[in-house]
């Protein structure tokens, strides 16, 4: 007996300016709308769920790119972190994914245009947060790449199915999804 099985191919990005794939990064500077404000990159509006003050929170935002916010999230202090951070950061990145991809069809067609291919965010540098975000040497969650994949079969069903999958329009979370995608609570980077 022969069995047929589908190779799929892999798309690696990692880099905001490398094309076509560099808009998947969440430094990729696009505005989104979320939770009611406006912000400059993916990475601003997911990083800005992450403080539990809102000075932290100002101070992330005023930072001059979306790597130093990234690398200043990464750096804040638990005590500085809300206590629900590891429970709710999966499914706070997935509605900003959505509502990025949603809210910019050019990207959306990108998007799409990856058909069944594997998504991998390829960092170069081994960190726990590049492991969990993306893959480094093959070893990692690669949580990026399955949250633009989930949101790809999203957008590639009929318009009515994809208005029924966008996010609360409140941005609430819960901690049900983020677990459902196979994190376990302890995981603390990101």
């Amino acid at each position: 007996m022969v069995r047929k099985t589908e190779m799929l191919h892999e798309i690696q990005f990692y880099r905001a300016n490398e094309k076509p794939y560099g808009v998947f990064s969440n430094l990729y500077k696009r505005e989104i709308l979320f939770e009611g404000e406006i912000f400059p990159t993916a990475e601003h509006a997911y990083q800005a769920g992450k403080p539990r003050k809102k000075e932290v929170r100002d101070w992330l935002m005023a930072a001059p790119s979306p790597s130093l916010v990234a690398m200043a999230a990464h750096g804040l202090y638990i005590w500085d972190v809300r206590s629900d951070w590891n429970n709710i950061k999966f499914d706070r990145m997935k509605q900003i994914l959505k509502e990025k991809f949603v809210q910019h069809p050019d990207l959306a067609d990108v998007l799409r245009s990856t058909g069944n291919a594997r998504l991998v965010e390829a960092a170069n540098t081994d960190s726990p947060v590049n492991r969990l975000w993306g893959e480094v040497n093959g070893k990692g969650k690669n949580m990026l790449g399955i949250l633009l994949m989930e949101i790809r079969e999203i957008l590639l069903q009929p318009s009515e199915s994809v208005k029924k999958s966008l996010p609360n329009p409140k941005g609430t979370q819960s901690t049900e999804s983020a677990l459902s995608y196979g994190m376990e609570k302890t995981v603390a980077y990101g």
